[in-house]
C-alpha cells in the first residue's frame, strides 16, 4: 500500500478545516450531526460479530471495536471541556494519551454496547447544553497544551463533528471493502 491510500484510509473525509467565520446555520447543522452521531454509529456496529469488530478499520490502526470505544472516550472529553470553557476563564484543558487509552483492557476486549450508551448519554447532554448556549458563550473557549492555542466553542462543536464524521467513514469503508 503506497503513501496516497494510507493517508485515504486515514483520512477519508480530509482534515477538519476551521471556517473563517462560522455562521450560526453551520453551528446548527454541527450540532445536528452531534446528535445523530450515536445513531449512526449504532446502526454501523450493531450485528458485527466479534471477529468483525476485532478488524483493524487499516493496516496499523485501531479496530472497529478502539474506534467505538474511543468516540465514546473523545467525545466524553471534550464535554468535560465544553463545560470548563464555560465555567471558566479560558482554562489551559488536560490532555489525554488517546493511544494508550486504547490499548486499555476495556477499550481492547470490552463490550461496544458500553460505550454506545455512554455516547448516546454524553450526546444527548451536550447537545441539550449546546443548544441553550447564547452568541457570547459560543466564543468562550480553552487552550491546548500541546499547541497553545485557543480553541472557541463553536470551532469545538465542528472539530467534533468532524470526528464523528470522520471514524464513521472508517467504519463504512472497512465495511464497504469486506463486503460486510
Amino acid at each position: 500500500m503506497d503513501k496516497s491510500e494510507l493517508e485515504a484510509l486515514k483520512y477519508p473525509i480530509g482534515t477538519f478545516i476551521v471556517p473563517e467565520q462560522i455562521s450560526k446555520e453551520q453551528r446548527d447543522l454541527w450540532i445536528n450531526e452531534l446528535e445523530q452521531l450515536p445513531e449512526n454509529l449504532s446502526e454501523l456496529v450493531l450485528g458485527l460479530d466479534q471477529n468483525q469488530l476485532d478488524q483493524p478499520y487499516r493496516p496499523e490502526g485501531w479496530t472497529i471495536r478502539q474506534l467505538v470505544h474511543h468516540i465514546a472516550d473523545s467525545h466524553h472529553n471534550s464535554y468535560i471541556r465544553f463545560k470548563w470553557a464555560l465555567t471558566e476563564e479560558t482554562p489551559l484543558i488536560k490532555v489525554y494519551k488517546q493511544e494508550n487509552w486504547a490499548q486499555l483492557h476495556d477499550t481492547l476486549t470490552g463490550p461496544i454496547a458500553l460505550s454506545l450508551a455512554h455516547l448516546r448519554a454524553v450526546h444527548a447532554k451536550l447537545v441539550y447544553l449546546l443548544r441553550g448556549l447564547s452568541e457570547d458563550e459560543f466564543k468562550k473557549g480553552f487552550i491546548h497544551p500541546e499547541t497553545n492555542n485557543f480553541t472557541s466553542l463553536e470551532e469545538n462543536i465542528g472539530r467534533y463533528a468532524w470526528h464523528g464524521n470522520h471514524h464513521l467513514a472508517h467504519i463504512k469503508n472497512i465495511r464497504l471493502r469486506k463486503a460486510w
